[in-house]
């Protein structure tokens, strides 16, 4: 067991204390906010996204399990984990009441601890780490286990794992074709994370946006990175077409275009400070629709009065389409009742009266598109 005060040998398997092991505030699942961070707070930010509590089952049940160890670094007298976070907090708050007392204070989160025996606390103490001597050493394990292996991160800790490792690496020329190639990455999503992460970056540092600021609790990156992958979006924000596709450089999006990201992200992801909800509700069909309205000076403006997203996704719809699409799914849903007829018994009027009325507009919208086609024919 390694001595609290000593340094650890590199690259060599060593049982250490507990206490003598730190959360890592560069963790991708903390989404960048853990700089000044308290432990309480990033506790309680793994519990609420990373399912803590399974583990914690897991645990007090069955003790701890000291099969893969963690990966850590120096830090002065203490080692810094890099790989093995959710399991360090498991572990505190399973070892430390006081811990679990002041998260519930700070951070108004109740987290049901279970109880173990005494059994289970002794194997709580001590645990097994492989000592790294920096984070570049520790990346490609590391990304491949949570980007496409069994413990995966969610997609804005993968994509700013992927930057940190892209920019950390350029001045030894390291690609982003190497990084997706190391974590195995094998359908060029990497390159539109990285991408998205960038321009991400570009907002807070022109005091745009800041996902701290996002209305909801949860941070939907998918629908950023998808969204730029689109060609209405790439018109809106002046991106130059496929620029996912090539080395990322900073401040993609042009000066004269900022205001429109600003706009961009705020429909998007909504502003807490603002009190502006997102218009953007669900990936699929959201983002598509929006991209649509983007484009479109109309749409655009309904939304810049604070409407919906559906209503400013019907004013982008030609007159035309719109009827077009009406008649067939009226079409649709006739037959849709027609075949399920044998179910009317012929005792309830009020649907027969609804039947008379589909049958009074049908007859109008007939005669009336009779009558534009004669008098088109006449015209030719």
């Amino acid at each position: 067991m390694m001595r609290s005060g000593t340094t650890m040998e590199l690259e060599t398997t060593t049982k250490v204390r507990v206490e003598r092991l730190r959360l890592d505030r560069g963790n991708p699942r903390l989404a960048g906010e853990a700089a000044d961070a308290s432990d309480e707070w990033i506790i309680a930010r793994l519990y609420r996204s990373a399912e803590l509590d399974e583990l914690l089952q897991s645990i007090s049940a069955n003790g701890y399990l000291d099969i893969e160890p963690l990966v850590v670094i120096q830090a002065a007298d203490a080692l810094t984990v890099l790989e093995g976070n959710r399991r360090l907090a498991t572990l505190r708050l399973l070892r430390e009441p006081e811990l679990v007392h002041r998260i519930e204070t700070a951070e108004k989160l109740s987290i049901p601890v279970p109880a173990v025996d005494d059994a289970v606390r002794a194997s709580l103490e001590e645990v097994s780490v492989y000592r790294v001597p920096d984070r570049e050493s520790a990346r490609a394990f590391i990304g491949f286990k949570h980007i496409n292996g069994p413990a995966k991160w969610d997609a804005y800790a993968k994509a700013t794992f992927a930057a940190e490792w892209y920019r950390a690496g350029q001045a030894d020329g390291v690609g982003l074709e190497e990084i997706a190639a190391a974590i195995g990455d094998r359908h060029d999503t990497v390159k539109r994370m990285v991408s998205a992460i960038y321009v991400l970056e570009q907002a807070r540092a022109s005091g745009l946006f800041t996902i701290e600021d996002r209305y909801a609790r949860k941070f939907n990156f998918s629908h950023l990175y998808t969204a730029l992958s689109r060609s209405q979006y790439m018109e809106f924000l002046g991106l130059e077409a496929a620029w996912a596709r090539h080395d990322r450089r900073p401040d993609q999006v042009p000066r004269e275009k900022l205001d429109r990201l600003k706009q961009v992200l705020v429909w998007m992801y909504g502003s807490k400070t603002d009190e502006v909800e997102p218009v953007v509700r669900t990936q699929n069909p959201d983002i598509k629709r929006l991209g649509e309205v983007l484009v479109n000076a109309e749409g655009r403006h309904v939304l810049e009065q604070g409407r919906s997203l559906d209503t400013a996704h019907a004013s982008t719809v030609t007159a035309d389409t719109r009827f077009t699409a009406s008649l067939l799914r009226a079409r649709d849903a006739i037959r849709d009742a027609a075949g399920s007829l044998r179910a009317y018994d012929g005792h309830d009027q009020s649907l027969l009266d609804i039947a008379d009325d589909i049958r009074e507009t049908a007859e109008t919208v007939h005669s009336r598109m009779v009558r534009k086609r004669r008098d088109a024919r006449s015209a030719e």
